[in-house]
């Protein structure tokens, strides 16, 4: 089926303006750079089939002969994939250099990710001895309760990535960053855990519209 043929709030475009761009598969993503199919095929016909051939790393490091090897597509799309893998690349040098040091500097990095996003986020920072990020992951979107979120999802990545330290960060779409009951407790069954494993939970940050809570600074700060 042609993303045209789909229900208008079903189209990937759509539920990112909506919605934001975290609730979109990733071949739902990578259709919106590429945009179109064939005659016969969806882009997102393509860009599964792309997928399940090349793992999003490995479609990363393919060439531009790799790439135009591939049904639908040419040597515009492939440079397309060339040129988005390329920036990502060049982020991720960028994030790595620069030590997070404090709520501050998680805000700066992070706030306008969830710029116009309905649903709360929650994400997890994994930091290496010097606080230079190694990884963050989305560890869950939708209302942040305790019972739905529990400390081994948060540092099973720790463990994974080899962190020496984590920090979550959570969103609040209604722009007051002022932390819920809720949002207190889980932090606390955070911060035992970092403490049974030996991992250092640095902060639970949350990010509001104009401002951000920091536990460990404990207000919220413009």
């Amino acid at each position: 089926m042609k993303i045209q043929e789909l229900i208008k709030e079903n189209r990937p475009r759509e539920r990112l303006q909506i919605y934001g761009p975290t609730t979109l598969t990733t071949a739902e993503l990578l259709a919106l750079i590429l945009k179109s199919g064939t005659k016969k095929e969806s882009i997102l016909n393509l860009t599964n089939k792309l997928l399940l051939k090349y793992p999003l790393p490995e479609l990363s490091r393919c060439s531009i002969q790799q790439l135009t090897k591939e049904h639908g597509i040419g040597k515009a799309k492939a440079s397309e994939l060339l040129a988005i893998f390329e920036l990502s690349k060049r982020l991720q040098q960028t994030t790595k250099k620069n030590a997070i040091l404090c709520a501050q500097d998680v805000a700066t990095h992070y706030s306008p990710r969830f710029n116009n996003v309905q649903q709360e986020h929650v994400l997890a920072l994994y930091l290496d001895t010097k606080n230079h990020l190694i990884k963050d992951e989305i560890i869950t979107t939708g209302i942040l309760n305790a019972s739905l979120i529990h400390p081994r999802e948060i540092f099973h990545g720790a463990i994974k990535h080899c962190a020496n330290a984590l920090i979550v960060i959570h969103n609040h779409p209604s722009g007051d960053p002022t932390p819920s009951a809720e949002d207190l407790e889980i932090t606390k069954r955070l911060s035992k855990t970092g403490d049974t494993l030996g991992i250092t939970f640095l902060d639970h940050v949350i990010i509001g519209k104009n401002s951000y809570w920091s536990w460990k600074e404990g207000n919220a700060t413009t």
